[in-house]
């Protein structure tokens, strides 16, 4: 007795080209931010300097990459949706937003803040307002560490001043 179910799982599975693309296009981010990180003049003879963080950076999309490449040239990666393009424009208006704020002067809570908006608004979230509570209390929270206990340097606007 033969089940249809069998032969489909014996069939070899191809090479996610796709995959692989996009497991490259890490790689390269990661190689890039490394690359920029070493160019960081560091003045900081204690603790850890600017360079520190796109290096932690590069070393979780290293591991993303590989992880993708492996799964790629295996073809388990799931079948891709096709691509809602309202939620695309809005995380790249999210980016934009983030950038021109911090390009003005506003600083990274407010940026981060909006940036936030506008990925939740994306994944479907409606709740504008809360979205909003969250994204101050968290990206406050991060500057906070982020400037006090890592001494690390974010932009500062008029609201990060007051910390």
């Amino acid at each position: 007795m033969t089940s249809d179910s069998g032969s489909q799982s014996s069939a070899p599975r191809r090479i996610d080209a796709a995959g692989v693309v996009i497991a490259l296009a890490l790689a390269a981010l990661a190689a890039v931010l490394v690359w920029d990180a070493s160019q960081l003049q560091s003045n900081n003879p204690y603790g850890m300097g600017p360079h520190v963080m796109p290096v932690v950076i590069a070393v979780g999309l290293g591991i993303l990459a590989i992880g993708n490449l492996v799964e790629a040239l295996r073809g388990n990666l799931p079948a891709r949706e096709s691509a809602d393009a309202k939620a695309v424009w809005l995380i790249l208006g999210g980016l934009a937003l983030l950038i021109a704020i911090i390009g003005l002067g506003g600083g990274f809570i407010p940026a981060t803040t909006a940036l936030f908006v506008a990925t939740a608004t994306a994944f479907g979230r409606r709740a504008i307002l809360a979205d909003l509570a969250i994204g101050f209390v968290m990206t406050t929270l991060i500057y906070v560490a982020f400037s006090r206990l890592l001494t690390l340097s974010l932009p500062a606007g008029p609201l990060e001043r007051l910390f």
